[in-house]
């Protein structure tokens, strides 16, 4: 596996219904990810989670959503043929005139590069007492490795 790249200025957008399914992508993400658009659309969206991505962020990222907030998060995908790329990841709810979640936008930005060294660290630690302990025991260990600074500061501060 290789690390592969987009530019500062290219942004990567996608769309998904409340269930995270997609229904939209822009062309980096396809290029990114290495799938057609046909691949992705009505697929769902951890289509592109790498293995190296710890549940406990995905739960932080979950749960912020689910109080109709926006979360930010470094997230590493990867490719259709197995290679990874690095974001940092918009996400915010789409709500219809009601004031309802109907869905989700995301706009990923090509991180930077020491603050993905740092997080590499942090997602490795998790990850590997997820296996042992399980997320609750990883949510845990992050709230210490933060000092308490929730995830969102955290990540912003590194």
């Amino acid at each position: 596996m290789k690390e592969v790249f987009f530019e500062k200025e290219e942004h990567i957008v996608s769309k998904t219904d409340t269930r995270g399914m997609i229904t939209y992508c822009n062309p980096l993400f396809i290029k990114m990810s290495g799938y057609t658009k046909k691949e992705l659309v009505g697929k769902p969206h951890n289509i592109i989670r790498h293995q190296d991505m710890p549940k406990t962020v995905f739960k932080i990222l979950w749960d912020t959503l689910a109080q109709g907030k926006e979360v930010f998060a470094y997230v590493k995908n990867k490719t259709k043929c197995g290679n990874y790329y690095w974001v940092y990841a918009n996400v915010t709810p789409s709500f219809d005139s009601s004031n309802r979640v109907i869905g989700y936008f995301s706009v990923r930005r090509s991180p930077d590069k020491n603050k993905v060294k740092t997080i590499e660290q942090v997602y490795s630690k998790l990850s590997r007492i997820e296996k042992m302990q399980g997320v609750d025991a990883a949510l845990k260990e992050l709230a210490v490795m933060t000092g308490g600074v929730p995830y969102e500061n955290f990540i912003q501060q590194i």
